[in-house]
């Protein structure tokens, strides 16, 4: 994050703007909006700031910018065509400890103004850290479309009521939040104040409600790839437990106050047993948190999903389920690999690549070393070199098609496809370290030519 995101308060305070032109203007209107003292510094006003300072909304205080004009104030807009005044300005402002933004310079000044999306008091704020200013107003644009304008009636309630909340509940965020998520909202944006009070006060009237557990997928890594639901539940958590698993665009969607725990669980390095993590789930639960489960892929798919749900259905904790899509499908997919197609693959199998404590794969090698099917096997980078010599053993050529997917769907993701022969040599030039896919069948020979997506694509 190259600039920290803050709202400062302006009402009343001195601004100086350095400009007369356009884009002083355009600044200048974003200050009247928060109420800021206008202080103008230029030889030339344009038609609008001339018919401002006559009607008193902002006074022009000289044509030539000195240093002495910055004293007491709280902000200072450089807005000039002159890159040497600009440079002054920004010289000066910075030398007496006072923000200053010069337009279309994001290098000389120490802070920038956003694109702004209004709806009464609330104020959304969108950034590109001044590198595409035209992008940041197409997504103002489409929030723009996605608010109703009479939205800021819903933060006045909320504003209007919060100490009668805060007095009558411990916990008013949580009777906020089923605020929002009932009808009172539409009925606000419809202009019923009353009909809205009506709710809020059955809402009070309620009593807390019990902790519960949301057991979320978190897909392959792609944040792009989490359901609306999946995400709708991470934003309202108390607590989230996740694992290595998880990449940090994923977990930066997690509410941002919520407690995080992480509970490990990597090959041979458990930061929680798994009766430790069910334990503390049922815990939580109990101390009435709302719990996010948070796991790369699906949760029912190697994630033992299963056996913390038993737990908590064991203690009687409410408890949802949200599906992920599992590395199978996701990998698959962003590497160009059909999991079956009808030339090559009628069948799928889905295997774990765990080694007993002495290193020896326990599989059905007869029926996994077969033709006409996709065999993939998760976790099954540190016993590459076995499974591909069982495969071989059992039936399968050696020049059979194998891939392996590094840190599929991110940004660093890499396939190595090859043989049955010449994977574990090939995987270990590679220097592969990351979670990765093995995938064993013909349809890898399609990897080639049906990839889209990351380098050489």
């Amino acid at each position: 994050m190259n600039h920290f995101p803050i709202f400062l308060r302006l009402q009343g305070a001195r601004v100086l703007v350095v400009g007369g032109g356009e884009v002083a203007a355009r600044k200048i209107r974003l200050l009247q909006s928060a109420g800021a003292r206008i202080e103008i510094v230029a030889h030339e006003l344009n038609e609008e700031l001339a018919a401002l300072v006559e009607k008193n909304g902002a006074s022009k205080v000289a044509a030539e910018f000195e240093a002495a004009q910055l004293r007491g104030c709280r902000l200072v807009i450089a807005a000039t065509s002159d890159h040497g005044l600009n440079e002054r300005v920004a010289q000066a402002a910075d030398a007496a400890g006072i923000p200053v933004n010069v337009v279309d310079d994001r290098s000389r000044g120490t802070f920038i103004t956003p694109s702004v999306v209004k709806r009464g008091p609330i104020t959304i704020a969108i950034s590109t850290a001044g590198s595409a200013p035209v992008l940041a107003r197409r997504l103002r644009e489409k929030l723009e479309t996605l608010l109703p304008a009479e939205y800021g009636r819903v933060a006045d309630f909320m504003e209007k009521h919060r100490p009668r909340v805060k007095e009558q509940v411990e916990d008013g965020r949580r009777v906020w939040e089923r605020f929002l998520d009932s009808g009172a909202v539409d009925r606000l944006l419809a202009g019923d104040e009353a009909a809205a009070e009506v709710e809020l006060e059955k809402l009070l009237a309620q009593k807390t409600p019990a902790g519960e557990v949301y057991l979320v997928g978190a897909g392959p890594g792609d944040p792009d790839l989490l359901t609306f639901r999946a995400i709708r539940l991470m934003q309202q958590a108390d607590v989230v437990l996740y694992d290595r698993l998880l990449t940090p665009g994923i977990l930066d969607l997690v509410r941002r106050d919520a407690e995080r725990v992480f509970v490990g669980k990597g090959p041979r390095q458990h930061e929680m047993s798994q009766d430790e993590i069910n334990a503390l789930l049922v815990k939580l639960a109990k101390q009435g948190k709302r719990v996010l489960r948070l796991k790369g892929g699906d949760p029912f798919v190697f994630g033992r999903g299963g056996e913390e749900i038993e737990s908590l259905a064991a203690e009687r904790i409410p408890f949802q389920v949200v599906p992920g899509i599992t590395a199978a499908n996701g990998c698959a997919a962003y590497a160009g690999i059909p999991l079956t197609h009808r030339a090559y693959a009628q069948t799928c199998i889905f295997v774990t690549g765990h080694a007993r404590k002495d290193g020896e794969l326990e599989l059905h090698w007869d029926q996994l070393a077969r033709r006409g099917q996709t065999l993939v096997i998760y976790m099954g980078l540190g016993s590459l070199t076995q499974l591909c010599a069982k495969l071989i053993e059992h039936g399968l050529p050696s020049d059979w098609p194998a891939a392996l997917i590094e840190e599929g769907t991110s940004t660093h993701q890499r396939v190595v496809a090859a043989t049955l022969a010449d994977l574990p040599s090939n995987v270990a030039s590679a220097q592969v370290k990351g979670a990765s896919l093995v995938i064993v069948g013909e349809v890898v020979k399609l990897h080639d030519r049906l990839r889209w997506f990351g380098a050489g694509a």
